[in-house]
């Protein structure tokens, strides 16, 4: 039993005294800002001008962009698709809307007078 209260006392020490020495270390003085100097008219056009030039590896200087054709066979095979498609259609409407009647499913209803709560 008395080792473990041995080895607590122990670690409380080292992290009493270590936790004290990281903050009894001396800070460094702070320093004043001191702003750049202010560049002259030719200094900043200089300046300019080797940020322009300084192009390393003259990459964009030789490509050439190719323009792409329009897809043609793309929109003719769409609208053939389309085409095609458009008659099945139109009969599915036809049958969906013979089923369903003379049922008026948005709207106003004209069976209905406008007198009766809804």
């Amino acid at each position: 039993m008395r080792n473990p209260s041995l080895a607590r006392l122990l670690l409380v020490l080292a992290l009493a005294t270590g936790g004290g020495a990281a903050l009894a270390q001396p800070r460094k003085p702070v320093q004043e800002f001191n702003a750049p100097r202010e560049l002259t008219a030719e200094e900043r056009e200089a300046a300019k001008q080797r940020a322009m030039g300084n192009n390393l590896n003259n990459y964009g200087k030789d490509i050439q962009v190719k323009a792409q054709p329009f897809p043609w066979k793309a929109v003719g095979l769409a609208g053939l698709v389309f085409l095609v498609a458009i008659p099945f259609g139109f009969r599915a409407f036809r049958s969906t809307s013979k089923e369903m009647g003379n049922q008026n499913t948005f709207g106003n209803n004209s069976s209905r007078d406008n007198d009766e709560p809804a």
